[in-house]
């Protein structure tokens, strides 16, 4: 038997922080903490909430009797960080004070790094990141819009992608390092890459307007008509960028964002939502295809993951356009702590170095 390694991973949400305790890839304690609105409203940035929600935190692992002392190494979610190549990062001063600068943005995951070196420091273990959102490992002509004030940015679900697309290597006996897959992430937001020999060299851009719309963003729209709508004088700028990702997609002809919603509707009849949530699986194929052309046809795998994976009328939407490019694989949720467990391991275990923020 090898090393038993135990970890402690943190998942911090907008009104939530999500923990799990493995032993290895064993789970041996999992709870999600819930923060009131009234508790969270108080804090002006979401980095202040840190004191708050590690009381919390200490507080449940404390009442299932699990003793800080005996994790190996505190993995947390990686937040809104300067674009890095995917891995696992040690949780340096650089990152903390990147975190806290919130120079891209605020996002509840920045706490993870904050959470993770908090309590290492406390019993001198290290602390990581696994596959941050702002993974970026475009190639140069991958960058290029159209437009040279504009640049291509790459912001998508970096953690399901890599996890799903290791796993899956795994599975055929391959290392993902040597095989050129397709990733679908098909979940409240929707991203679509081409992974070629472990890195991601092309996905949209799923957080701000590319890529297929999903339950509640727009994905790319047709920019003459946009430019329209932001100078008809009906809409502020704050609202227009709501209308991009909160309520585009099926928020916005549905009046839902729940697919299993949808999927009701259709089973009543309504031939209009089936009409909507065809399109979404139509627009998935689209860019399942132009991922096949970034990779020139050598495609070992399309994966589909994600929350909507579960549902078998979309998936078979989309594999019925796609299947002639390689096969299909259907891998459905999307677990969090779970990947963000797999990162930390391989480096304990030596399998990948820890890579360092700078």
């Amino acid at each position: 038997m090898g090393q038993t390694y135990r970890l402690l991973v943190i998942n911090p949400g907008s009104t939530s922080t999500k923990i799990a305790v493995f032993d290895n890839e064993e789970v041996v304690f999992e709870g999600t903490l819930r923060h009131s609105t009234e508790e969270l409203t108080t804090y002006e940035k979401v980095t202040d909430q840190y004191e708050f929600r590690m009381n919390i935190v200490l507080e449940a692992l404390n009442k299932n009797d699990i003793d800080i002392n005996t994790f190996s190494a505190i993995i947390g979610r990686g937040g809104l960080l300067k674009p890095i190549e995917g891995g696992t990062y040690k949780v340096n001063e650089r990152m903390l004070e990147d975190l806290k600068s919130v120079e891209k943005g605020e996002h509840a995951s920045d706490l993870g790094g904050f959470l993770a070196h908090g309590i290492a420091q406390r019993i001198g273990a290290e602390a990581y990141i696994v596959d941050p959102v702002v993974v970026d490992e475009l190639t140069d002509v991958a960058r290029i819009s159209g437009l040279k004030e504009i640049e291509r940015a790459s912001i998508f679900h970096a953690l399901n992608h890599k996890a799903v697309a290791r796993r899956h290597a795994k599975l055929q006996e391959k290392k993902y390092e040597d095989m050129n897959l397709i990733v679908a992430h098909l979940g409240g937001g929707i991203s679509v890459g081409a992974h070629q020999n472990g890195k991601v060299i092309d996905v949209p851009n799923a957080l701000n307007g590319q890529g297929p719309f999903s339950p509640e963003r727009t994905g790319a729209l047709p920019v003459g008509d946009l430019i329209k709508l932001c100078y008809c004088g009906k809409f502020t700028y704050e609202e227009m960028k709501k209308k991009i990702s909160g309520k585009g997609g099926l928020v916005s002809y549905l009046n839902t964002n729940s697919a299993l919603e949808v999927k009701e509707m259709i089973d009543n009849g309504d031939e209009y939502a089936k009409l909507i949530y065809y399109a979404m699986a139509y627009q998935v194929s689209k860019e399942i295809g132009s991922c096949a052309a970034v990779l020139k046809g050598k495609v070992d795998g399309i994966l589909l993951t994600g929350g909507i994976a579960h549902d078998k009328m979309f998936t078979d939407w989309i594999s019925e356009s796609i299947s002639f490019i390689s096969d299909v694989y259907i891998y459905p949720g999307e677990d969090e702590l779970t990947a963000l467990a797999e990162g930390g391991l391989r480096v304990l275990r030596g399998e990948e170095e820890a890579k360092e923020y700078i």
